[in-house]
């Protein structure tokens, strides 16, 4: 099923795996940072999961509540045993955000459809326009596990009293503070450019190969390793949003089996706005 079988948890599905289960009971969901790519072809059956319109509260900035995910659930087909395949564009940059969100909520089996959109594509496999009708089922949710969340209390105590990995998965020019986002991207988000001091500087997407698949065990644990990331301690991984981080989560929790990794979604947006808090600018 996955396609590295030293990683911790068999949680990646191949495409040719996906291919021979659509239709078979398994939910897919694709997840997109340009959510437009859904309406100009998806994979047969897969539903439109939508990471701010479906996933963020509309009023404070945070998941949505319990009930509000219950709904959503149902109304996408997914039951409490359903498997769920998560996939997108951009080397699964927000499927790997709606697994991590799932996994707040205690859904058990969900998987990632390693190389995501645009290996689909690239092998030739069929894409539709045709939207799915989901049957309403029944969902209940754990409380939220907020194991694998942190949040600025928790970051902020960490700079003053070490003992944690923090790992800044943002590009080079928004670690170093030469930008406030991404490149390409609008630059907003937050009053001030920069590090959290301590942090190392890992963009998330060296985690990949370039067809977008992960790489294998050892190249990932030689990355972190080489950074001090993964020397025993817990790790906080953040970028801009907390999306980004959250696959960077993914790597380090789910593929490598690092016991105690949290993303910290409030990420630079929040951190980079608030007053009094200490920021490094420079390279690593």
């Amino acid at each position: 099923m996955s396609t590295e079988g030293v990683y911790a948890k068999d949680v990646l599905v191949t495409t040719e795996w996906l291919a021979d289960r659509l239709g078979d009971g398994v939910v897919v969901a694709e997840v997109d940072e340009n959510p437009d790519l859904y309406d100009e072809g998806h994979i047969s059956g897969a539903v439109r999961l939508h990471w701010k319109d479906d996933l963020q509260d509309p009023l404070e900035r945070d998941l949505i509540e319990k009930p509000e995910f219950e709904q959503l659930m149902g109304r996408l087909g997914i039951s409490n045993s359903t498997t769920v395949v998560v996939y997108g564009d951009k080397n699964n940059w927000f499927a790997a955000y709606a697994y991590w969100y799932l996994k707040i909520y205690g859904h058990e089996d969900v998987r990632i459809l390693d190389g995501g959109r645009q290996k689909w594509i690239d092998e030739g496999r069929e894409l539709t326009t045709d939207e799915p009708e989901p049957q309403q089922v029944s969902y209940t949710a754990q409380d939220r596990d907020e194991s694998i969340r942190a949040f600025r209390d928790y970051v902020r105590e960490t700079i003053d009293a070490g003992g944690k990995s923090l790992v800044d998965v943002r590009s080079p020019q928004e670690y170093s503070g030469e930008l406030i986002a991404a490149p390409g991207y609008e630059q907003e988000g937050a009053q001030r450019a920069g590090h959290i001091p301590s942090a190392q500087s890992i963009p998330w997407a060296q985690a990949v190969r370039d067809d977008g698949t992960f790489k294998a065990a050892e190249e990932l644990s030689e990355l972190y390793r080489s950074k001090g990331v993964t020397n025993g301690e817990p790790i906080i991984a953040y970028c801009r949003i907390g999306e980004r981080s959250a696959h960077t989560w993914f790597v380090l929790h789910e593929l490598l089996g690092q016991q105690n990794v949290k993303n910290y979604d409030g990420s630079w947006t929040e951190y980079g706005s608030l007053v009094g808090v200490p920021v490094e600018l420079g390279a690593n």
